[in-house]
């Protein structure tokens, strides 16, 4: 347990923090490891916001009632920041800067001197201009510093006996939608509710990629048989054209991080 050791460490030398929570397997493991270091000088903040389904909402406010974290939850209208609705490639710029100024202001009001978030060392192999966002506001990331990879995350979450350790990875709802298109509350909805429906059919780590009334669905190569067995084909069908879906496509090259970026490069 040596590289908990270490994270609890750098947490401890801060003397007291604001994480950034989810709910998913990094943030979770950052709390956890902040609450150890800093106890009630450890407060984790949960963004409320039709950027994350509701499933994973009440989750993430389960788990931390089950760890002991000293949750705060606050709700923030994400498509009321100017720019952000316009989904241009820089939109996660915007919205970072003005949820984390949120989480810092929190962090101020309670005399709490550094605000840490999850990413991890692999974050940096895609274009997020959300990272610019939060290193210009100071903010922190532990596992990044430490050379912590999502693979070292998951060993050290099953370690600890974390159930977070084998979620599947996670992204914001707006992250399903091509650039340029603009986001709304119902197309976030409509994605929210055609990946529940795989869920429910049994595909944990799964994107529904949404291009007006195409449905592109990316699973892990292992489960495009499962999908293309006749009876859960039909299934799919019917229950993603029920939610507003009129053409459902498999994409071949199955699940992957940022595939809406594979457009523009990395940027960063």
């Amino acid at each position: 347990m040596h590289d908990y050791e270490a994270l609890v460490s750098i947490i401890r030398e801060m003397g007291g923090v604001v994480v950034a929570y989810s709910g998913g397997a990094d943030s979770t493991l950052v709390s956890k490891a902040a609450a150890d270091a800093l106890g009630e000088r450890a407060v984790c903040v949960l963004i409320d916001s039709c950027l994350m389904p509701r499933s994973d909402i009440d989750e993430a406010v389960a788990l931390a009632g089950e760890l002991g974290f000293n949750l705060v939850r606050i709700n923030a209208d994400a498509l009321a920041i100017p720019k952000f609705a316009d989904n241009e490639p820089d939109r996660c710029y915007h919205c970072k800067k003005a949820l984390f100024s949120e989480v810092i202001r929190i962090a101020q009001e309670r005399g709490l001197p550094q605000v840490v978030d999850g990413s991890n060392a692999d974050d940096t192999s895609d274009f997020r201009p959300g990272a610019r966002a939060t290193r210009e506001l100071g903010v922190r990331s532990p596992l990044r510093e430490l050379g912590f990879t999502k693979a070292r995350v998951r060993e050290i979450s099953r370690e600890l006996g974390l159930s977070t350790w084998d979620r599947p990875a996670y992204a914001c709802l707006a992250s399903r939608v091509p650039y340029g298109t603009r986001l709304t509350r119902q197309i976030l909805g409509q994605v929210e509710a055609a990946e529940a429906i795989l869920r429910e059919m049994g595909f944990r780590q799964c994107r529904v990629r949404h291009h007006g009334d195409v449905a592109r669905i990316e699973l892990l190569p292992e489960d495009m048989d499962a999908m293309l067995a006749p009876d859960a084909r039909n299934l799919a069908l019917h229950r993603l054209r029920a939610v507003g879906y009129t053409h459902i496509a498999l994409d071949l090259e199955g699940y992957r991080t940022g595939s809406l970026n594979e457009g523009i490069g990395n940027r960063e």
